[in-house]
């Protein structure tokens, strides 16, 4: 199947405790940081890419993406970055129908995300897909119809938080990806995962 033209958001409006705090996608990983990783490995599958943060957003400037914040407050989570990133496409992109959510701190991110996403979405029907590995899905990562934005904003204006329990309700299919020899969903939280992320690229190169 032909993809469709897909916007790509990367979520990096959390607020990192264990990370100690900051911007955990401006840490350095081999040299660049967690974010230039995942710009990279996103910018093929996607028409445009977007960056979700909250707070002065001149500190993402030298990466040159629109940023966009949560218009739910108080660190709302995943899902009012999605709104934030669907509310985007409405608004700069009206003819574009799809959203390609990531996570800033995921630096291995498959190279066929978008289409196997989108394949999996049309073959089940569904206006959501998630990426999966090892038996986990991974519900930052994933394909959202535009057409769902005010079911979601409803949501988040009674109170919904919970970003794999809003998605059920709707049905969402799943694309699994091996997770040998490395989880292309390996996400860096704490300075433990960082090491590891830098043994895994090492493995890689």
């Amino acid at each position: 199947m032909a993809q469709l033209p897909t916007i790509g958001l990367i979520l990096a409006g959390g607020l990192a405790r264990r990370m100690g705090g900051g911007d955990k996608a401006l840490k350095p990983l081999t040299g660049r940081s967690i974010l230039a990783h995942v710009i990279d490995r996103l910018r093929g599958q996607c028409s445009d890419l977007l960056l979700n943060a909250n707070g002065d957003p001149a500190r993402l400037s030298a990466f040159g993406l629109p940023v966009v914040a949560d218009s739910v407050p108080d660190f709302a989570g995943p899902l009012a970055g999605i709104l934030a990133g669907l509310d985007w496409i409405a608004d700069h992109r009206p003819q574009t129908e799809w959203l390609l959510s990531v996570a800033a701190d995921t630096p291995f991110i498959p190279n066929d995300l978008a289409l196997r996403l989108h394949r999996a979405r049309a073959v089940a029907g569904t206006q959501l897909a998630c990426a999966a590995s090892a038996g986990q899905q991974h519900h930052a990562i994933g394909l959202w119809s535009v057409g769902l934005r005010e079911d979601l904003r409803r949501a988040l204006a009674a109170g919904e938080r919970k970003l794999g329990r809003w998605t059920q309700t709707h049905g969402v299919a799943v694309a699994e990806w091996l997770s040998e020899p490395i989880d292309p969903f390996f996400n860096v939280n704490t300075p433990e995962d960082l090491a590891e992320a830098e043994r895994l690229a090492a493995d890689r190169a």
